[in-house]
């Protein structure tokens, strides 16, 4: 069976067990949230070949859903951003620049890291998008120090089946994602690497997570 783009990477997370799929033991976010399901993109640094084929990807996505010629430079959120964010930038030919998450020292620039010129069009670069919250932070930073920021791209999109991110349209940003739990399902399903079982509670928990944390114990 042939996969779509989105559904290849969601392969990726699942064979190097960067999803994970716990709705007996959920996982604790730090807003105290319990969740069945966790997604770990920082793995991907520790296989070379699912990291290619993850750049490989995100590349095209630039080039379908931005267009090279459109981009100056690519940053990196501290600190998951990074090495996606140079590794981009390498395949690119552009320069690589990271936004730290709080100024260090001062000036302009305290928040940032690298060399760029005033009205320069950066891609802030980060491994996941949930609720947009760390985005805001580095988007400003670039733009008070005289960047453009209008598209961000992540690996994995975590809130997907809600749709965009209103905290992101509200900024004039364009979410780029490369897959969402619409494809790790998909994959998840075809592979037959989940109960279910399992499969019915991660649903559920992705269609109201407030709702499902609560039945669980969870605040």
């Amino acid at each position: 069976m042939s996969l779509t783009p989105a559904q290849a990477v969601a392969r990726l997370l699942l064979e190097i067990e960067a999803v994970h799929i716990r709705p007996q033991q959920p996982f604790t976010f730090t807003s105290g949230t319990l969740s069945p399901v966790y997604v770990d993109c920082r793995k991907i640094i520790g296989f070379p070949r699912a990291r290619k084929a993850v750049i490989d990807f995100a590349v095209q996505k630039i080039s379908e859903g931005i267009g090279y010629e459109r981009i100056d430079a690519v940053a990196g959120g501290e600190t998951a951003g990074i090495p996606y964010a140079a590794w981009i930038a390498d395949r690119l030919g552009l320069p690589m620049l990271y936004v730290r998450k709080k100024p260090k020292g001062f000036g302009r620039n305290a928040q940032i890291e690298g060399s760029f010129k005033d009205g320069d069009r950066v891609l802030l670069v980060e491994d996941l998008a949930s609720q947009g919250g760390s985005k805001v932070t580095f988007i400003n930073a670039l733009r008070e120090a005289g960047a453009q920021c209008d598209h961000t791209l992540v690996v994995f999109f975590y809130a997907a089946f809600g749709g965009g991110l209103k905290v992101l349209d509200d900024l004039g940003v364009t979410l780029h994602y490369l897959s969402t739990w619409k494809e790790v399902l998909e994959v998840a399903d075809i592979d037959k690497r989940t109960s279910a079982a399992d499969m019915v509670e991660v649903r559920s928990f992705l269609a109201d997570p407030d709702a499902w944390s609560k039945a669980h114990g969870g605040p």
